[in-house]
């Protein structure tokens, strides 16, 4: 479990510089995208460990969404401000997309990891970290 907060920590910790140090605020936001596919992607059998654990995976999943959320937030807005535009969906719902594209990928992480696969999911060929 030390692990996963870490990581989540990290992914959290991440947003706020790549916002300063990217060219542009949807370059921030792949970047980061890509960061947390990659958690996902890595973290995608700490669920089934945690199986019959429902205090557990409930404080770990309200964790993760007290971290995750703000950040991914702030990246969305300056991205869409940056163009203009009024947010089409809220960024707990875009993480939770994000995290329903990588179960169905979650066994063939070369999927994603591939030049192909970065692209249909929307992120970056950059490693962030």
């Amino acid at each position: 479990m030390a692990v996963y907060r870490h990581q989540v920590e990290a992914c959290a910790e991440a947003g706020p510089r790549l916002r300063a140090e990217s060219a542009t605020p949807e370059a921030a936001l792949r970047a980061w995208v890509d960061l947390f596919v990659d958690f996902l992607v890595t973290k995608h059998g700490l669920a089934g460990a945690l199986h019959g654990d429902s205090a557990g995976s409930d404080a770990l999943h309200t964790y993760f969404v007290g971290r995750l959320v703000p950040v991914c937030s702030d990246l969305l807005e300056a991205t869409l401000e940056s163009v203009d535009t009024a947010p089409p969906v809220d960024a707990y719902n875009v993480l939770k997309g994000i995290g329903n594209l990588c179960i169905g990928a979650a066994s063939d992480a070369a999927v994603i990891h591939s030049r192909q696969g970065r692209r249909r999911f929307g992120v970056s060929h950059r490693r962030v970290c």
